[in-house]
C-alpha cells in the first residue's frame, strides 16, 4: 500500500496553516478559527505534536507557492524555529507543515523546495489518516486507491530524483523522465487491479443485501460528520465495542449489529465512516461501495454534534457528501435528525433546541449517547416509523401450527390472542412484504402448507 510518510518518527514536530480565502463565498459561513481547530484535530489523530498553528489570510492564491512571497518567508522563519526545538530547547526535529487546502503537485513541490521539509495538503493528511486506521481488507483497498489516485498526479514531486535527465535527442527523453513514465504506468495498472477487486467487493455487499432482503431485518445506517458521535451510539444500543474517541475518524470500516426495538422487532444497525468538510474526492469514490449500503437502509439516522458551535455547517458538509455521490434523495423521505451530546450543551441552548424539535415536521431527537438519556425515545421513533407501512391482519391457525406462529411473533407484532380447542385467532400487524410471505404457500413451514394462502385475511377493523 502507498506510504505518504513511512519514515516519520515519533518526535516529529507539525506546523498546521489553515489559508483563510477571502473569496470563497461557501467558507465564509465558517469560522477561520474553526477549521484550524478540525486540521489541528486531524494532525493529533496521527500523533504528530503541533509546535505551531496559524490562520493566514490569503487574498489572492498564487500559482506556484499558493501562499505570497512574503508569508512563505515569514513562515520559513516559523519552520526554522521549530527545526531547532525554539530558544528553550537544543538539538534538530524534523518538521512536517500541513497546509488545510487543496494544493496542486507543483504548489506543493515549490513549497517544499521554500521550506526544505515535507509539506502535505488536507487532501494527503486525510489519506494518511485513513490509511492508519482502515483494518478491514475492503477498507485498506478502498484507501490505498484512493492514495494511488492521489499520488499518480504527484510523481515529479514525491520522486524529485527522477527529474534528471541527461542529453538525448529531441525524440528521447533521458533516464529520469522513462522511470517517471514506468512509474505511472505501474500505478495505473494498480489502480486497474484494486478497482477490478473492489468490484468484486460491491458484487459481494450486493449478494449479502440480497440474503438480507429474504430474512429480512430492516436496516438502520448511521451517517453523521466525524466525532458526531456516531460509534459511541451504535455501542449504547447494540452493546457492541466499536471503537469510539473524542478524535476524528475513530471509526472508519462499518460495522453492523443486530438490535431489538421496544415493540420486539429485530433490525440491523448499520455504523458508517464519519464524513468532513471538503472530502477528497478520491476517498467519495473510493468508499463508494461501503457508502452504497445507506441507499439499502429502511431509515437513516444523521446523528449531529449539537454541542459544536458550527453544527449548522457540519449538517451541510454531510449533505454535500451524500450529493456527491447522488444519495441525498435516496435517504430524503427516511432521514431522522438524531441532536446528539446534549449532556454538554447549556441549559439555555436545550430549551429553544426541544422547540424546534417539537415543531419540525420531520423526525428528530435529543439525545446523549454517552449518557444514554433520550436514547428510549428514539428507539420508540425507530419503531413508529418502522412501524407505519405494516398493516393489521387477522389470522387463524391450526393449533399444530407451531411453526408459522411462531413465525408471526418473529416478524410480526401480535396485538391480540385467542386459543380455542379448534383453532389460534391472532390480531397481528405485518409488513406488506411480510404478508406476502405468509400467503405464499412455498414459504410458511408447518402442515398442511398448501392451505397457508388462505389463513391470512385482513381484520374488518383495519
Amino acid at each position: 500500500m502507498a506510504e505518504f510518510y513511512s519514515d516519520r518518527q515519533n518526535d516529529d514536530r507539525c506546523v498546521v496553516v489553515h489559508p483563510r480565502l477571502r473569496r470563497d463565498t461557501a467558507e465564509a459561513a465558517r469560522s477561520g478559527e474553526a477549521q484550524l481547530d478540525e486540521a489541528v484535530g486531524l494532525v493529533r489523530a496521527i500523533d504528530l505534536t503541533i509546535a505551531h498553528a496559524e490562520v493566514i489570510p490569503v487574498p489572492t492564491v498564487k500559482r506556484g507557492t499558493f501562499f505570497g512571497e512574503g508569508v512563505v518567508e515569514r513562515l520559513l522563519a516559523v519552520i526554522e524555529d521549530v527545526w531547532h526545538g525554539g530558544a528553550e530547547n537544543s538539538g534538530e526535529h524534523p518538521v512536517i507543515v500541513v497546509v488545510n487546502a487543496a494544493l496542486s503537485p507543483v504548489q506543493q513541490r515549490n513549497l517544499e523546495k521554500a521550506w526544505n521539509c515535507k509539506v502535505i495538503d488536507r487532501t494527503g493528511l486525510i489519506l494518511e489518516i485513513f490509511g492508519e486506521r482502515a483494518r478491514t481488507s475492503e477498507g485498506r483497498l478502498q484507501v490505498e486507491l484512493a492514495a494511488l489516485i492521489y499520488q499518480r498526479s504527484r510523481l515529479v514531486r514525491s520522486w524529485t530524483h527522477l527529474e534528471r535527465q541527461r542529453g538525448g535527442a529531441g525524440f528521447m527523453g533521458g533516464p529520469g523522465e522513462a522511470q517517471i513514465e514506468t512509474d505511472r504506468r505501474l500505478i495505473n495498472d494498480r489502480i486497474t487491479r484494486l478497482r477490478r477487486r473492489l468490484k468484486d467487493v460491491r458484487r459481494t455487499r450486493d449478494l449479502h443485501r440480497r440474503a438480507r432482503r429474504r430474512v429480512p431485518y430492516p436496516i438502520i445506517a448511521l451517517v453523521g460528520y466525524t466525532n458526531a458521535g456516531k460509534s459511541t451510539l451504535f455501542n449504547h444500543l447494540t452493546s457492541a465495542t466499536v471503537a469510539a474517541r473524542d478524535q476524528l475518524f475513530a471509526t472508519l470500516d462499518p460495522t453492523m449489529r443486530a438490535l431489538d426495538l421496544p415493540s420486539g422487532r429485530k433490525v440491523i444497525l448499520s455504523d458508517t465512516v464519519g464524513f468532513i468538510s471538503d472530502l477528497p474526492h478520491e476517498l467519495v469514490e473510493a468508499f463508494h461501495a461501503t457508502l452504497e449500503e445507506v441507499i439499502e437502509a429502511d431509515i437513516v439516522a444523521h446523528v449531529r454534534d449539537i454541542s459544536h458551535p458550527e453544527t449548522e455547517q457540519q449538517k451541510q458538509d454531510v449533505g454535500a457528501v451524500l450529493r456527491d455521490m447522488d444519495l441525498d434523495e435516496a435517504v430524503a423521505d427516511n432521514l431522522i435528525e438524531v441532536l446528539n451530546k446534549i449532556d454538554l450543551a447549556s441549559p439555555d441552548d436545550l430549551a429553544p433546541l426541544a422547540n424546534q424539535v417539537v415543531r419540525k415536521n420531520k423526525a428528530a431527537v435529543l439525545i446523549s449517547a454517552k449518557t444514554g438519556a433520550g436514547c428510549d425515545t428514539l428507539l420508540k421513533l425507530f419503531d413508529e416509523r418502522l412501524g407505519a407501512s405494516r398493516q393489521t391482519h387477522t389470522v387463524s391457525l391450526k393449533p399444530a401450527d407451531g411453526a408459522a406462529l411462531s413465525w408471526l411473533y418473529d416478524h410480526g407484532e401480535v396485538l391480540e390472542r385467542e386459543d380455542t380447542e379448534s383453532d389460534v385467532r391472532l390480531r397481528v400487524r405485518l409488513e406488506p412484504a411480510d404478508a406476502a410471505r405468509f400467503t405464499s404457500p412455498d414459504f410458511l413451514p408447518g402442515p398442511s402448507p398448501s392451505t397457508h394462502g388462505r389463513r391470512l385475511r385482513p381484520s374488518l377493523d383495519d
